[in-house]
């Protein structure tokens, strides 16, 4: 362990408990773990394989008042050059059963968006198209209500079962959480928004309502988003997706074009020749890189139109 790690040998082994010492992995690079190809090590990263490791670990952290990051697959993280201090539980291929149950499919945080729409295609579900090109996991699809091209997570979701944190303590640490099972309703979807981030909650499970199709219909319909994709977005480069949410009335990567940035580049970091709403590592990009050009876009779209770029990326660990 580097000094300044935050994780004592005793919540080493009370994670090992709770989720397997197999589980347990010390010192990760986040580069391996988040999209942008991006991030320095973790003091400590958690891959349980079932929904009693995933709460039994957020639990230990919990008591002991120990800063707990959960990660899916990364896609929307810009995760800092010195890492996160704590723990980091891990909810991707380890927590990624889907499974079919008549019109619904239901998946674990861990799947990716992308595998529970083919699974939903294979069974002759529809709905999930739009969405299938996304490289969101299902928890954070649902977090930030993830969505393309007309369609979004949260109206095709029914019910999800996260775990809900407990309340901060007078030591500083936190009651246990509980789990808790929430349809849609409850969940408060929005543009970029929804109670899961609000609230701290963390997605466990996800059921999706779809509708009957023929299978041929829905692999037409994701063949032709794929195609519009690759034919728009730089899918070849390290990124984290949309840099930056759709400010009302305009588009950040026409903004950001119209302010002389197409292929602005600081370090490694450039803004995409290819769609300027992306950000991309070109190789061997910094979290610091990413940051300054994040900064430099907003600076010079702020002072030529007058308009706030706020980022989509989110930056987290030790800044």
């Amino acid at each position: 362990m580097h000094e300044y790690s935050e994780v004592s040998d005793d919540i080493i082994c009370a994670l090992g408990a709770a989720a397997g010492e197999d589980a347990v992995l010390i010192a990760e690079p986040m580069s391996a773990h988040t999209t942008f190809k991006i991030g320095g090590p973790a003091d400590v990263v958690v891959e349980p394989r079932a929904i009693e490791g995933v709460v039994g670990a957020l639990n230990v952290c919990a008591i002991a008042g120990v800063p707990v990051t959960v990660v899916g697959n990364g896609s929307d993280l810009l995760v800092s050059d010195r890492g996160i201090r704590g723990v980091v539980v891990l909810l991707g291929k380890n927590y990624s059963n889907v499974r079919v149950e008549g019109t619904r499919v239901v998946a674990q945080a861990g799947a990716l968006l992308r595998d529970v729409a083919l699974a939903a295609a294979e069974a002759g579900l529809s709905g999930l198209e739009p969405l299938w090109g996304i490289p969101a996991s299902v928890g954070g699809a649902c977090h930030q209500n993830a969505g393309a091209y007309d369609g979004t997570t949260g109206e095709l979701i029914e019910s999800l079962t996260a775990y809900v944190p407990g309340r901060d303590l007078p030591d500083g640490s936190r009651e246990k959480g509980v789990v808790r099972t929430f349809t849609r309703d409850e969940l408060g979807f929005g543009y970029r928004k929804s109670r899961v981030a609000s609230e701290g909650l963390v997605v466990l499970e996800a059921t999706f309502a779809l509708m009957p199709d023929m299978e041929a219909s829905i692999r037409g319909r994701m063949d032709d988003y794929q195609r519009r994709r690759e034919e728009k977005q730089p899918l070849e480069m390290p990124s984290a997706g949309s840099t930056f949410k759709r400010p009302e009335g305009y588009f950040a990567g026409k903004l950001i074009m119209d302010a002389g940035l197409r292929g602005a580049r600081v370090g490694g970091a450039q803004v995409s020749e290819k769609h300027c709403g992306f950000v991309v590592n070109t190789g061997g990009a910094s979290a610091t890189d990413v940051s300054a050009l994040i900064e430099h876009i907003q600076d010079e779209v702020r002072s030529q139109f007058g308009v706030e770029l706020e980022p989509e990326v989110h930056r987290v660990g030790d800044w």
